[in-house]
């Protein structure tokens, strides 16, 4: 296991995944301020913040524990910026690039649980 959460490839990306989160939440209506917006961003902070706290308890099973909350907000992340995007608050080209982080990070999400699971 990974000395430090931040030594974890999937928590550096999940963090990258934040920064493209706030950006692309940032032109949002105001009127989504404390709805649509604030719901995208809270599932996006809940991802690394999952990641990190499953690997300082030390226990494979733990972890893979608090990785599959981390890859179930993803899925809710891919959710609401679908959502988005029918609402029209956000282009295609815009999101694209997104759900491509998005989806790379669930497969390393993926892996690492399998590899994990695979030392039990």
């Amino acid at each position: 296991m990974a000395q430090h959460y931040r030594d974890l490839i999937a928590w550096q990306r999940a963090t990258d995944l934040v920064e493209s989160i706030y950006q692309l939440t940032e032109n949002f209506p105001k009127r989504e301020v404390y709805s649509l917006t604030d719901q995208i961003r809270r599932a996006a902070v809940s991802v690394p913040s999952n990641i990190a706290e499953g690997q300082a308890h030390h226990s494979h099973p733990e972890f893979i524990h608090h990785l599959r909350h981390a890859r179930g907000s993803l899925a809710e992340i891919e959710t609401q910026i679908q959502i988005a995007l029918r609402l029209k608050y956000l282009s295609e080209s815009g999101t694209t690039s997104f759900l491509r982080e998005a989806d790379e990070l669930g497969r390393i999400l993926s892996r690492l649980i399998n590899s994990l699971s695979a030392k039990e």
